[in-house]
């Protein structure tokens, strides 16, 4: 279907690496394997190549389209796809490409039926509490954000007092926290007795460098550096790892040092946006804008608020080879800045659900790391969960 010819609709339309719209019609109804038939991922592998899709949806040429027969379970060969060696298999110089011909011919380890199934799911009830994690965190974001919207954006609850009826959902002891007044300031009406300074002033930005990569004395520490890409695989605004640590030695490095956690980080370009707090110390490279919330401004109200005035900090960004935005032209960017007393009920809001984001995520890495190791054990047939003859039997797919 060309993208052209797409009409909205209920119906997923996957790419070779999951959803990429959703349109009115579909092709398929029920379970498949999709597989990845083009693209960097099949030699980088960082998302999986093989994943379920399920219900009616559609898919685009770039996706094979794969069901288990009488001997083959579908999730059983989405994990084996996942944990097999492809490059053997992969055909184009400059685009990776698996055709359909090389597709078939991958040899997979395939114990019994009864065994593929009940390896399918262990593995399949790990993936299913991620999942769960992710959706419940989806939900915890979208109400921390509609809070600060609610409080700081749209200011319902002083509405609601000029109107002469209680805001919704507060009580009176909160409620009396906000004025019955708005009043005009240079980034339009804000409720009387509020601020607005520059968020310069308010939290500590600062940047970041990167140690020569050409120096060992300064790579493989235990000190966590961050780049953008940490930040481009986030499920939610967290930073609870690193792909790459440097050393004290490296620290030195770069100007920012180690930076607290609880620190504000947003991707300043290639592209601006990317978001996270930081639950760990952490230095940066130089393509962040880094907020040390050591001010007036909770971390927390400062993410949200990020959020919220993108298309602000976007307007300030230049460049010729692309676009990027400055500590210099971030600073002077305007900030609302209400009574503490209010900062304090909004943490006491919103900290709990950040908290229990967290949590998820801290499970979420657990389950992924068990998953991961049980997966080649299962599929060797080194652990084994069903007694059954046949195991180890390579046939293609």
């Amino acid at each position: 279907m060309k993208e052209a010819d797409r009409k909205p609709g209920p119906y997923p339309y996957y790419g070779a690496s999951g959803i990429v719209d959703h349109v009115d019609q579909y092709i398929f109804d029920g379970e498949y394997l999709l597989v990845a038939e083009d693209g960097e991922n099949l030699k980088t592998r960082k998302t999986p190549i093989a994943f379920l899709a399920d219900g009616k949806f559609w898919v685009n040429n770039h996706a094979h389209i794969v069901r288990g027969n009488s001997e083959n379970d579908t999730r059983f060969l989405m994990y084996a796809l996942n944990n097999a060696d492809i490059s053997g298999y992969l055909t184009g110089s400059t685009m990776p490409k698996l055709t359909q011909g090389n597709l078939n011919r991958i040899q997979l380890n395939i114990p019994p039926l009864p065994e593929q199934r009940a390896i399918a799911h262990i593995l399949g009830t790990l993936d299913d509490k991620i999942e769960n994690n992710r959706r419940m965190n989806e939900t915890l974001e979208a109400m921390a954000q509609a809070l600060f919207k609610s409080w700081f954006v749209d200011f319902d609850p002083v509405r609601a007092k000029m109107e002469g009826r209680p805001p919704v959902g507060m009580d009176s002891e909160t409620a009396a926290l906000f004025p019955d007044r708005l009043v005009d300031s240079e980034i339009g009406d804000i409720p009387e007795g509020w601020g607005v300074e520059p968020i310069g002033d308010l939290v500590r930005v600062v940047g970041g460098g990167t140690p020569s990569t050409k120096n060992p004395a300064f790579w493989d520490g235990v000190l966590h550096f961050a780049t953008p890409k940490d930040l481009s695989s986030l499920t939610s605004p967290v930073l609870l790892e690193t792909e790459r640590k440097v050393t004290d030695e490296g620290l030195q490095k770069i100007s920012s040092g180690l930076l607290p956690a609880g620190t504000v980080l947003l991707s300043s370009r290639a592209p601006i946006g990317y978001l996270a707090i930081t639950e760990i110390p952490v230095a940066v490279n130089q393509g962040f804008i880094a907020m040390v919330c050591d001010g007036p401004l909770p971390n927390l109200y400062v993410l949200h608020w990020t959020k919220e005035n993108l298309e602000v900090i976007l307007s300030k960004a230049n460049g010729s080879t692309f676009q990027e935005i400055s500590k210099a032209n971030f600073r002077p960017i305007p900030a609302l800045v209400p009574p503490s007393e209010i900062f304090d009920e909004f943490i006491k809001t919103v900290g709990p659900l950040h908290n229990l984001i967290v949590e998820n995520l801290q499970s979420s890495n657990t389950h992924s790391v068990a998953r991961d190791r049980l997966l080649p054990k299962l599929l060797s047939g080194e652990i084994r969960v069903k007694d059954a003859e046949g195991w180890g039997e390579s046939r293609p797919i």
